[in-house]
C-alpha cells in the first residue's frame, strides 16, 4: 500500500511538474522580449521615398508615400499601412512584422493593391549594421509560382531607416525597391 501511495504521489507530482514547465515554457513564448522591444523603434508616422526599378539597368521610377506603423497585440507585432502613389495609380500596402520566440527568428508578411498575393520572410537582425536580412517568397504573376526574395531593413539613424527589396528572376537576384522612410515628427 505504501508503494502504491508513493509511486500516485510521484505521478502526481511529475505531472504538476510537467504542466507547469508546459505553462511556464507558453507564457515565456506569450510574452514581448527585447526583439519585440527592438522592432517597437518602427513606430510612428514616416515619410517614404520610393525608388522601383522596372528593369535592371533601367532609372528607377520614383513616387512618394507614408507610413504609419503602430504596435498591435500588447506588443507582439508591428503593422504599417502603407499609402501613395505608384506609377500614377494609387497604393496602398500593409505590412505585419515581429519576432516568433520558438523559432529565434523575425519576419514580414506584406500585401498590397497591386497584386492578390502574398510576400513573406523571415530572419535577422545584425546589430552590428544595425539591418534586418529577411530571405522569403512573392508570388510571381507570369509564372503562377514562388519566386525568391531577399530584403533588408537598415536604420541609418533613430528617424531613417532604408529598405532594399531583391528577387531572383531567372536565376539572378534583382533590384526591385530601394525605399527611405524618414520620421515625420
Amino acid at each position: 500500500m505504501k508503494y502504491l501511495l508513493f509511486t500516485l504521489s510521484t505521478i502526481i507530482s511529475l505531472n504538476a511538474f510537467a504542466q507547469s514547465a508546459e505553462e511556464k515554457a507558453f507564457m515565456e513564448y506569450a510574452t514581448p522580449g527585447k526583439e519585440h522591444q527592438q522592432l517597437a523603434r518602427e513606430v510612428g508616422k514616416w515619410k517614404l521615398t520610393i525608388n522601383a526599378y522596372m528593369a535592371p539597368g533601367a532609372a528607377p521610377i520614383q513616387s512618394q508615400g507614408t507610413c504609419v506603423s503602430e504596435q498591435i497585440m500588447g506588443g507582439k507585432f508591428i503593422r504599417s499601412k502603407h499609402s501613395g502613389d505608384m506609377m500614377g495609380m494609387p497604393f496602398e500596402g500593409e505590412n505585419t512584422s515581429g519576432f516568433d520566440k520558438a523559432t529565434k527568428k523575425y519576419f514580414f508578411t506584406w500585401i498590397d493593391n497591386m497584386g492578390t498575393g502574398v510576400m513573406r520572410g523571415e530572419g535577422t537582425y545584425d546589430e552590428a549594421k544595425k539591418m534586418y536580412n529577411y530571405v522569403g517568397t512573392n508570388s510571381d504573376p507570369m509564372t503562377g509560382k514562388q519566386q525568391a526574395i531577399r530584403e533588408t531593413m537598415q536604420w541609418i539613424n533613430d528617424d531613417t531607416q532604408e529598405m532594399n527589396l531583391y528577387m531572383t528572376h531567372e536565376g539572378k537576384e534583382v533590384k526591385m525597391l530601394v525605399i527611405k522612410f524618414e520620421r515625420i515628427k
